[in-house]
């Protein structure tokens, strides 16, 4: 035979020996495929599962006769299969195509790092449900088995030694994919079963043997008033301690429980903000494991018709609301972007229903709440009534119903010498009333002509900051120093002109800069806080504030002056040092105002004086009467609402009477589908001068302490400036042997970053949340968060 004879000879017998081979391994697969069940159904628990295709991620630095295997196994099996030979690739291609199993080649591969391969896909969120499989080196039977400590501290699932034969790899993916691959398909599932318990209306339990709390839904929080956080990992039989439930109660349903029957009756739980537990009907269920032992205990307890009539309203409206928003029905999901930012406001309204510091007239109003529960109609609505009279803030101030005697001017006269001007105000007859309240229309500040004369002499520089004034990410810091240190001028100049504040008080623009200027050169530049930079950053988010959807519908214009005004006069001539430190020296200011609200009083006192000193820098001067005394009433109103004293009292004040009130509202319309969140029974229940009032204070404080809310540069900023600033008085306090205020502000052992964790925890949190219910602020909120976990984790570095 000759050579060409003998190689054709050898072509053929090598593909008749592929044939062979080929055929055999279409038998082997076609065996695997029929072993594989062709239903891809999951079972769990009454659940029916479909199992979808397998994916797989194939990440070697070369391809090997390892990486062959498991891609011909892939293959043969029908699974989708990539590879990828570096990190970066591997990331890409995961975070596009979200496989199902990624395996990375970890046999001493140089070309990247298998672990932090790892640990960066599961830094992903679509990384939960992922099997990750690491290759590793056969170990020889005599070697001893390394740990796989490692691995799993990475993230990986599974270890695989090496073994590049096709059958093999084939028995691997099979024990992936009917193994951990469809485990993490029950987990998944698990999020739809959540999901369903957080929109249900009933709150549920479960806890686990020990009766410690593993699980509460939103239903659960709104019932009680208790976040999740505050009672996950603790003792459920706690919640139950109320006078109504009988006191061997608990002892009865573990028995029944431990036999694995149901439980089923009334049961009482407590609520946070009241001792009076809630009734309503419970159902406690077994979960039982193994050998019938008990693992977990559910409590079902039906919202409807037990709980209030509140809470049944509250639920029905927000459901209705979401839907009608094709929003989920969901209590605990918080997303910004939603019109009037509705759901937003019920979020921080829950924050609100749980806020650590609590008034004793809260306590009342809540005790009252609970009275109401079953009570007969007639009772339930004279409690109205007396909430209603209880939340006005001035419970003692007498109101003189008995019309006086025409022509009695000796009464007259002696209520109007003696009495409270707030109780002269409310003898004024009906038509003079309701003239003193009506409302000019709001202007919004974004359709204001803008004068331009004294604005556009104004360096290019500092035209070009005051661009930005209208965003709440404005850099006052920029301002201050493009103006060497007099922003107030610049920024009041723009924001009165917006607001139309020369138009209301009949004034020219040069008045009001005069006035500016003076008032500006009242103010300390030497005080590293509280200077006339501190005073335009808080009229800053005064405008800013003022230009909310809900307090453009609620003030007028009057308001917004004396707003506008109050921000820019609320710490002229401040000392630098506190009330306290003033009192302990005795100081003059002291002494003149008997020790209360010492500076406060001084500023408005000042403001006004400052203002009548010069008919060049008058801004009053062209007001009637009847139009300067509320506007000076308002500014001086705002100005004493500023002193950190009053805090509580008046963050409570604005909690029960506006935003509960207006909850109350919100609750009537959207279940009679009479308006919206905003609608005019709202806004006409918000704009009485007793609501108004209450807003107003409680702007011009967000607006006073608003620091945490910036981005975290201008944050760091100010609070730099403040501790310097209590620095100073503590030194000074210890040089003179005067009581040390604030013995933490010590420059040498302060913790800046402890010092505003504690702040935002005790004073900021509770005030924002309220502020963000009542006017929707989103990115004020978003800052906050974004803030305090910054100081938390500076803090947490510093004790490190």
């Amino acid at each position: 035979m000759d050579n060409v004879g003998l190689c054709n000879l050898q072509i053929g017998l090598s593909f008749f020996v592929q044939d062979i081979e080929r055929t055999r391994k279409v038998s082997l697969t076609r065996d695997a495929r029929e072993d594989k069940n062709t239903d891809n159904e999951v079972t769990f628990g009454p659940m029916k599962l479909k199992q979808k295709n397998l994916s797989i991620l194939l990440v070697f630095a070369k391809e090997d006769a390892q990486s062959d295997g498991f891609w011909w196994a892939a293959d043969k099996m029908g699974y989708k299969c990539f590879i990828a030979h570096n990190a970066e690739g591997a990331l890409e291609c995961y975070l596009d195509k979200h496989h199902d199993v990624v395996i990375i080649d970890h046999r001493s591969n140089k070309a990247f790092d298998p672990e932090a391969l790892c640990r960066s896909m599961r830094a992903t969120k679509s990384s939960d449900h992922t099997v990750i499989v690491a290759v590793t080196k056969r170990i020889a039977p005599e070697k001893e088995e390394p740990s796989v400590l490692s691995l799993l501290k990475a993230g990986f699932n599974k270890r695989i030694p090496e073994n590049h034969n096709v059958n093999s790899c084939i028995n691997e993916l099979l024990c992936l994919e009917y193994g951990e691959v469809r485990s993490q398909l029950k987990l998944r599932a698990c999020s739809a079963v959540f999901s369903a318990l957080d929109n249900i209306s009933d709150a549920v339990q479960i806890c686990n043997e020990d009766n410690q709390i593993q699980y509460v839904n939103p239903a659960f929080e709104r019932l009680t008033g208790y976040s999740a956080e505050e009672v996950i990992g603790k003792d459920a039989t706690e919640m139950a301690r109320v006078d109504r439930n009988k006191t061997d109660l608990h002892d009865s349903i573990n028995n029944q429980l431990k036999k694995g029957k149901f439980w089923e009756g009334t049961y009482h739980t407590r609520r946070k903000s009241s001792d009076v537990g809630v009734s309503s009907h419970c159902v406690f269920s077994p979960v039982l494991g193994p050998g019938g032992k008990l693992f977990h205990i559910v409590s079902v307890q039906k919202t409807t018709p037990d709980t209030s009539y509140s809470d049944r309203i509250k639920e029905a409206e927000y459901n209705l609301a979401n839907v009608k928003l094709g929003l989920p029905v969901s209590f605990r999901r918080r997303s910004s972007g939603v019109a009037h930012g509705y759901p937003r406001r019920r979020e921080s309204l829950a924050k609100i229903h749980s806020m650590t510091v609590e008034a004793p007239i809260t306590k009342v109003i809540n005790i009252i709440n609970a009275a109401q529960e079953n009570s007969p109609i007639t009772v339930v609505q004279a409690l109205d009534k007396v909430l209603e009279i209880l939340r006005t803030s001035q419970l003692y101030s007498p109101h003189f119903v008995q019309p006086m005697k025409e022509g009695d001017t000796m009464t007259s006269d002696l209520v109007g010498g003696l009495v409270s001007q707030n109780v002269k105000r409310q003898l004024i007859t009906s038509s003079q009333e309701s003239s003193s309240v009506s409302h000019s229309k709001p202007v919004s500040g974004h359709h204001i002509h803008i004068p331009n004369n004294l604005l556009s002499q104004m360096p290019a520089e500092v035209i070009e900051i005051l661009e930005l004034e209208p965003s709440w990410d404005f850099n006052i810091i920029s301002l201050e120093k493009a103006t060497a240190k007099r922003p107030l001028v610049h920024l009041g100049l723009k924001a009165m002109a917006r607001f139309g504040v020369c138009d209301f008080l009949r004034v020219d623009e040069m008045t009001v800069m005069n006035w500016l200027n003076l008032i500006e050169a009242n103010y300390h530049s030497t005080n590293s806080y509280h200077n006339s930079t501190h005073a335009a950053d808080v009229l800053h988010a005064t405008a800013f504030f003022l230009t909310r959807e809900r307090n453009q519908a609620v003030l007028d214009q009057m308001d917004q002056v004396a707003c506008l005004i109050a921000a820019i006069i609320h710490d002229v001539d401040h000392p630098g040092y506190t009330n306290a430190f003033l009192i302990n020296e005795k100081n003059p200011l002291a002494l003149m105002y008997n020790d209360q609200a010492v500076l406060e009083n001084h500023h408005a006192a000042l403001g006004f004086q400052l203002s009548w000193k010069d008919n060049s820098v008058n801004i009053f001067k062209n007001l009637t009467r009847d139009e300067y005394t509320p506007l000076r009433e308002t500014i001086i109103d705002m100005v004493l609402a500023t002193e950190m004293k009053q805090h509580f009292e008046h963050l409570n004040k604005f909690v029960s009477c506006v935003n509960k009130s207006t909850l109350k509202l919100e609750e009537t319309s959207s279940m009679s589908g009479t308006g919206s969140p905003d609608s005019m029974a709202i806004i006409n229940q918000l704009s009485t001068p007793e609501n108004r009032s209450l807003i107003k204070r409680m702007l011009i404080k967000c607006a006073d302490v608003s620091n945490p809310c910036r981005t975290t540069e201008m944050c760091i900023e100010w609070a730099k400036r403040i501790a310097e600033e209590y620095f100073i008085q503590t030194d000074e306090e210890k040089r003179r042997n005067l009581p040390v205020v604030m013995p933490i502000f010590d420059r040498k052992t302060c913790s800046i970053p402890k010092s505003q964790t504690s702040f935002i925890d005790f004073f900021i949190n509770d005030m924002f949340d309220a502020w963000d219910y009542f006017c929707d602020i989103p990115d004020l909120m978003t800052h906050l968060q974004e803030n305090y976990r910054y100081w938390k984790e500076k803090s947490e570095e510093e004790a490190s």
